[in-house]
């Protein structure tokens, strides 16, 4: 245990999560999301996705330029479809966000590819469909003297 770190997490998450650079991106997906043999893919079974993405905006700064900090996958073909995941996603990104945001509706064959091609996939034990968001770091800014 480590003290002011949540214990969600897990020593593989933070290392991706502190490895990871400015632009990349890391997805949080629900238990039925396919994940490919070929992306880096860390298990928080029994974890919902919400509590998954609390823990990691606790330590990970998102993106303050352009308007896709985060992104969520449009439902059924229908972008202003909104589910109640994808608000409980946005009041998670906006206690953390230092400027208001919202969730960037992307394809589900967009979502896909960027969460493969990304740093990692936290594959959570989420039974919501379409329990998935995409985040891209930012940086921590240097402090004021």
């Amino acid at each position: 245990m480590l003290k002011g770190i949540d214990p969600i997490l897990s020593p593989d998450l933070l290392h991706a999560l502190r490895s990871m650079g400015h632009g990349h991106e890391i997805a949080i997906v629900d238990a039925n999301y396919p994940c490919d043999d070929d992306a880096h893919v860390i298990r928080l079974d029994g974890v919902l996705g919400t509590r998954i993405l609390e823990a990691v905006l606790s330590v990970m700064p998102l993106e303050s330029g352009g308007s896709e900090a985060a992104c969520r996958m449009i439902v059924e073909g229908n972008p202003e479809t909104e589910l109640p995941i994808f608000g409980e996603f946005l009041d998670i990104v906006a206690r953390h966000a230092d400027r208001p945001l919202s969730l960037a509706p992307i394809t589900p064959d967009e979502f896909k590819q960027r969460a493969k091609c990304g740093f990692a996939i936290v594959l959570s034990g989420d039974r919501r469909l379409y329990g998935n968001i995409l985040l891209k770091k930012g940086v921590v800014a240097p402090q004021a003297d």
